[in-house]
C-alpha cells in the first residue's frame, strides 16, 4: 500500500481519476491512462467491466455495454493494469466494480492476481461491511487496500462499521444517487467531510458530480481528494480512439485547479 499512501501529498488534495477497462476498446485503454498519468492524475480508478453496474450512471453504464461488447474480459482488465504497472510503476492503480467479476473464482485467486499484476487497492461497490470476509481478507493478507465508500445517509452509528479494516483513503460519495447525473452542494460537502475526518485518519476523497476545475477545486480545498470518472468516460465515448489528447488536456486542467486551491 506505500504506493497509495504515498499518493497524498500535504500540501494539496490528490486527483482520482477513473476510466472503464475496455473502453473503447481493449487496445485503447492504455494510452488513455498514460493520458490520465501525463495529465496529472495521482491515482487511477480502473472499472471492471459488468453487466448490471448498478451504482453507475449512464455515462458508466455505456462504457460497460461498449467494453463488454468488444469483449472485454477480467484476463485482459488484469492485462491492462500489468503493462500499466511496467510503465508507471509510482503510480498507484484500483479497481473498481462489482462482486461477481472479483469472486467467481474465489477470493484468494483474485487477491493474487491483483498482486501479480500490480495492483494496490480494491473498491467493490456491492459487497456490503457486514460480507467484507467474502473478499477483504484475502486482499488485506496480500497488502491490498480495501477502499470503502460512505454516503450522505451514513450516520454516526455506521461510520465506525464502514471503517473497520478499511485502508488507502475513505470514498466520499456526496449524493445519494448514481454516478455523473448531479454535484452536491458544497456546503454539505465540507460538513461531511469534516465529519469523516473526526472519525478516521485516513484520507478522504470526494466524487460523484464533478466535472469543472471549479468544482475540483471547492472540493480540494476541504477534502484529501478529488474524484472524476463520468466527465472522463464522457470524452472517452466522445473521441474514441483519439481520446488521448482531449483527456490529458481535461486531466491538466484539473491537476491545475487542485494545485492552486489551497
Amino acid at each position: 500500500m506505500t504506493r497509495l499512501s504515498n499518493a497524498f501529498p500535504a500540501d494539496r488534495a490528490a486527483l482520482i481519476t477513473f476510466i472503464t477497462a475496455g473502453d473503447p476498446s481493449v487496445e485503447d485503454t492504455p494510452a488513455i491512462l498514460d493520458a490520465l498519468v501525463e495529465g496529472g492524475a495521482d491515482i487511477i480508478e480502473l472499472g471492471m467491466p459488468f453487466t448490471d453496474p448498478m451504482a453507475d450512471g449512464p455515462a458508466i453504464q455505456a462504457a460497460n455495454i461498449r467494453s463488454l461488447t468488444g469483449g472485454t474480459k477480467t484476463a485482459d482488465v488484469l492485462n491492462i493494469a500489468k503493462g500499466f504497472r511496467a510503465r508507471h510503476p509510482n503510480v498507484p492503480l484500483i479497481l473498481m466494480g462489482y462482486a461477481n467479476p472479483m469472486t467467481i473464482r474465489g477470493a484468494d485467486w483474485f487477491a493474487d492476481a491483483c498482486v501479480s499484476n500490480g495492483v494496490d487497492g480494491v473498491i467493490c461497490v456491492d459487497i456490503p461491511v457486514e460480507e467484507d470476509d467474502s473478499l477483504g481478507d484475502a486482499l488485506r493478507s496480500n497488502e491490498i487496500a480495501v477502499v470503502r465508500l460512505a454516503t450522505p445517509t451514513t450516520d454516526a452509528a455506521r461510520l465506525p462499521t464502514i471503517l473497520n479494516n478499511a485502508s488507502g483513503f475513505l470514498y466520499y460519495v456526496s449524493v445519494a444517487g448514481i454516478t455523473g447525473l448531479q454535484q452536491a452542494a458544497q456546503a454539505s460537502i465540507e460538513e461531511a467531510v469534516n465529519r469523516l475526518k473526526s472519525g478516521t485518519d485516513l484520507p478522504v476523497a470526494v466524487g460523484f458530480g464533478v466535472r469543472t476545475p471549479d468544482q475540483a477545486a471547492d472540493i480540494a480545498r476541504v477534502a484529501d481528494g478529488v474524484v472524476v470518472g463520468s466527465a472522463i468516460v464522457e470524452l472517452v465515448e466522445k473521441y474514441g480512439k483519439d481520446a488521448y489528447a482531449p483527456v490529458r488536456d481535461y486531466i491538466a486542467s484539473l491537476a491545475s485547479a487542485i494545485a492552486s486551491a489551497r
